[in-house]
């Protein structure tokens, strides 16, 4: 009895462990779900407001939000091509790693895009302008290279197997379109007869085959043995000899 109350007890406290880690699992998947969704929320709204601020103010804040908005734009799908592609290509996992050390640059980069704004000093910004314009465009360089790389690749790669596929399907089509009619046998035509063969005089021999002549009459011996001499009555049995 104290044996089955153990084992109750038991599975009692593994399916409250089993409960608890499945429940945790459910919590975290849910929260970063909620947090992927936060995130992808912000970042709409921040690249909405940075068209509309690069729309509306001229002067270096609306140039500032234009880099800005080109540079996270560019950062953000070139980042999205190596992902999607990485799982299946392994040579874009090092063009990943470089990727990741360029999303360094440009986080730095947007940072300080971000500080300038609000910047009063106009004339002051307006100075620092051209460098940051520059950097900015050397970021977006590389990063558009990588990306274009990727896709590059990704069409030859697919335009490579399709000129595979395309070349196994014409063998197969051309196998199918390529039946043969088997050649049905002949009907049994009879020998013909030997034709006659002309003699010295004039007329005509027949010549039999072998088989013909085993089928009209028995073969004959080429010399006819002796047969009993035929007796008469007439004739007289021989007298033997006499001795004395």
């Amino acid at each position: 009895m104290e044996a089955v109350i153990a084992i109750v007890a038991l599975l009692f406290v593994l399916c409250v462990v089993l409960g608890a880690y499945a429940t945790v699992k459910a919590v975290g998947a849910a929260k970063r779900g909620v947090d992927r969704t936060i995130t992808q929320a912000k970042r709409t709204v921040e690249d909405t407001t940075l068209r509309a601020r690069s729309l509306a103010q001229p002067g270096p804040v609306g140039q500032l939000a234009d880099l800005r908005l080109r540079l996270r734009t560019s950062m953000r799908a070139t980042q999205e091509a190596l992902q999607a592609g990485a799982g299946e290509d392994e040579s874009l996992k090092e063009s990943l790693a470089l990727f990741q050390q360029l999303s360094r640059h440009g986080r730095e980069l947007d940072d300080e895009l971000r500080r300038l704004e609000p910047e009063p000093d106009r004339a002051k910004l307006v100075q620092r302008l051209p460098d940051l314009r520059t950097r900015t465009e050397k970021v977006i360089k590389s990063a558009d290279a990588l990306r274009w790389a990727a896709h590059d690749r990704a069409r030859k790669f697919a335009e490579d197997d399709l000129e595979t596929l395309s070349a196994q399907i014409d063998v197969e089509a051309g196998a199918l379109r390529h039946w043969t009619t088997e050649p049905t046998e002949p009907a049994h035509v009879w020998p013909e007869a030997p034709k006659p063969e002309p003699t010295a005089s004039g007329g005509q021999k027949w010549q039999e085959s072998p088989e013909a002549r085993t089928t009209e009459e028995p073969p004959r011996p080429a010399i006819t043995p002796p047969g009993p001499r035929p007796t008469y009555p007439w004739q007289k049995k021989p007298r033997p000899e006499s001795t004395t």
